[in-house]
């Protein structure tokens, strides 16, 4: 496997300059990356919308799209450790860009706890225009596929999530597949009877290099997007070196496409500054942090896992205690859950994109949504 090396902005180039076959694993990323490539060409999806990205099972087609891969942009193990293994095995030739490891993305840490209290979040960064010097290590230390030490996911889920893919897998139909019967088997409804207590270990955090959990839900920050959007346009045009121009143009098009979305968001929240509110699962930490309005605490502490008792009576005093008036969902989760943490407003948010159609208008669409939904939420 290639790996890009971000820290000198190279890949190697083949043999032959074409428009790279590319594989990504989320429909958000899938959105930046056809921003980029524009008419040029099209990324395949390999998470398709709907399906989580913790736990995903490899269709067949999916599986090809990344065997025929030149280039493989990734969110990292941190979000889909199931992934790293297909990726090795199946485009053991491609490039492949792990986008939480590149220099210019703003980490956080996972939240603990059923309330989140006062947090300090600067992790170093004083402003937008400061990330390429805010992280001081090299993205080849974060070589996606040694991280198999770090992935205790697969001991606390109770089985090993990279065997999804094997040779008896590929010889089943697409049609075939049950998504929703997969899903509900790895536990995306509240009734499957998880003890939230255990919420300390949060199901998408892995370590960071202090020790802690890292947050991988990095696309909900804007100004990570056009960081990665530039480095996609290095990344394709240093492959195909005859439309070096068009990448460079089609991202920075995106970027001015994006800081014009940042700036409706800032507005359309500014009424809801200082207003308090919950959500099913900490996922929408970056697009809180992005834009100064900070949830109190999660339901749930993570997509998989109902809440115990004891965490809903924690939040139903937090929100006494703040007046808390809104709560947010996501579409593939039961909203009446939320109903057992006091009188508050329900707002349906959609991080993934799952109710958007693929493609390069998807991802400032879903900020915008985002921002919508909170600010109705709120009023």
């Amino acid at each position: 496997m290639r790996h890009l090396v971000f820290a000198f902005g190279c890949a190697a180039t083949s043999a032959a300059a074409e428009v790279p076959q590319v594989a990504v694993d989320i429909a958000p990323v899938h959105s930046i990356v056809a921003a980029v490539m524009g008419d040029l060409g099209s990324p395949a999806l390999i998470v398709p919308p709907g399906a989580s990205p913790h736990d995903h099972a490899l269709r067949p087609s999916e599986a090809r799209s990344l065997n025929n891969a030149d280039m493989v942009i990734w969110m990292g193990p941190q979000l889909a450790p199931w992934l790293a293994r297909p990726i090795d095995s199946l485009a053991g030739q491609a490039a492949v860009i792990d986008l939480m490891a590149h220099p210019a993305t703003e980490v956080l840490d996972v939240r603990s706890g059923a309330t989140f209290g006062a947090h300090d979040h600067d992790h170093g960064h004083t402003d937008d225009d400061s990330y390429d010097d805010a992280h001081d290590h090299d993205a080849v230390d974060h070589d996606a596929h040694d991280h198999d030490a770090g992935h205790s996911d697969d001991d606390e889920h109770g089985h090993d999530e990279h065997d999804h893919v094997d040779d008896e897998a590929r010889d089943h139909d697409d049609d075939g597949h049950d998504d929703d019967g997969h899903d509900e088997a790895h536990g995306h409804d509240e009734a499957h009877g998880h003890d939230d207590d255990h919420d300390k270990d949060h199901a998408d955090a892995h370590p960071n290099e202090q020790g802690g959990a890292v947050d991988p839900h990095a696309w909900l920050d804007p100004v990570n997007a056009v960081a990665w959007a530039s480095a996609i346009g290095d990344a394709l045009a240093t492959s195909d070196p005859e439309n070096a121009a068009t990448y460079a143009a089609n991202a920075e098009q995106f970027s001015l496409k994006i800081n014009a979305v940042k700036g409706e968001i800032e507005t359309i929240l500014e009424p809801a500054k200082g207003r308090s509110f919950v959500v099913f699962h900490d996922a929408y930490h970056y697009f809180e942090h992005r834009f100064d309005i900070e949830a109190s605490g999660a339901v749930s502490s993570n997509d998989a896992a109902a809440p115990s008792a004891a965490r809903l009576s924690e939040l139903r005093a937090e929100i006494a205690a703040l007046g808390a008036v809104c709560a947010l969902t996501e579409p593939q989760f039961n909203p009446a859950i939320l109903n057992a943490i006091g009188p508050v407003t329900l707002g349906e948010v959609d991080p993934l994109g799952v109710n958007l159609e693929p493609g390069p208008d998807l991802y400032p669409q879903l900020l915008t949504n985002m921002a919508t939904a909170l600010a109705n939420c709120l009023r």
